[in-house]
């Protein structure tokens, strides 16, 4: 081989490899917790499969919408569709990207190997709740979505007061972390956040009546740093192999 072609032959293998870093690109993604298991299952294949790599952060609703109003830079979120909406209003998520991702229901744990209690019925779970020693949910305060449901629903069924010197209350996260540690007899919280949790029972979703569906959607954000590769990633979150992801995680598809 001549010196010209060599380095013909060079320069072509270096715009190859500069072609393909280019076309690789980080994504920072904000998810609430409830869907960041269904990320984390999803996310090898998809940077597999596109050479793009998922940064993902976690956290609460309320959390994330703070952590973006206060300028955190981001490439793409998933929280409720209001949150959504809001962030768009206020310019850090792109009009028109707001997208239904999934949805899911408010259940109740027990530590592996304790016996279920029966919360088939309104009065079976008032029940429930009433004869254990504490009871565990999300911190209304810290913004979670099945926090401030369980709140305003032990209100609503008239056993917050009785209730309230047992809670324990965890400030974003896994409630099963109370549940596994023995530091709560029940937990409380979206299904998606106890079926994949080593150590704890899912004894079943509340009562029809008074149960809380929360839908999760995703955004892009305005100031998308590589909007190909965040629409890339939409559509893998949106296609067929979510669904069966999503029913192992105990979500479903929104309007399923």
């Amino acid at each position: 081989m001549s010196i010209r072609s060599f380095r013909f032959v060079a320069a072509l293998a270096a715009a190859m490899v500069a072609t393909s870093v280019a076309a690789a690109a980080e994504i920072k993604v904000l998810s609430a917790g409830a869907y960041r298991q269904v990320l984390g299952a999803m996310a090898p294949d998809f940077e597999k499969r596109t050479g793009h790599k998922l940064l993902i952060d976690r956290g609460t609703v309320g959390q994330l919408v703070k952590r973006i109003e206060d300028g955190e830079a981001f490439d793409f979120v998933i929280v409720t569709p209001a949150a959504i909406e809001k962030l768009t209003q206020t310019g850090k998520v792109a009009t028109g990207t707001l997208t239904p991702l999934a949805s899911v229901g408010v259940g109740v744990m027990v530590k592996q190997g304790a016996p279920k209690p029966d919360v088939s019925t309104v009065d079976a779970f008032k029940k429930a709740l009433l004869a254990a020693k504490t009871v565990a949910y999300i911190d209304p305060a810290s913004g979670g979505s099945s926090g401030i449901y369980t709140a305003k629903l032990l209100a609503s069924l008239g056993i917050a007061d009785a209730i309230k010197p047992k809670e324990r209350l965890k400030k974003g996260g896994h409630v099963a972390d109370l549940v596994v540690s023995g530091e709560a007899e029940i937990g409380i919280q979206q299904i998606s956040e106890i079926v994949p949790v080593k150590g704890v029972t899912f004894v079943g979703p509340l009562p029809k009546e008074i149960q809380n569906i929360t839908v999760y959607a995703a955004g892009i954000a305005a100031k998308a740093r590589n909007p190909d590769a965040v629409k890339a990633l939409l559509a893998t979150l949106t296609g067929s192999a979510a669904d069966q992801v999503l029913k192992f995680k105990g979500m479903e598809k929104p309007g399923s």
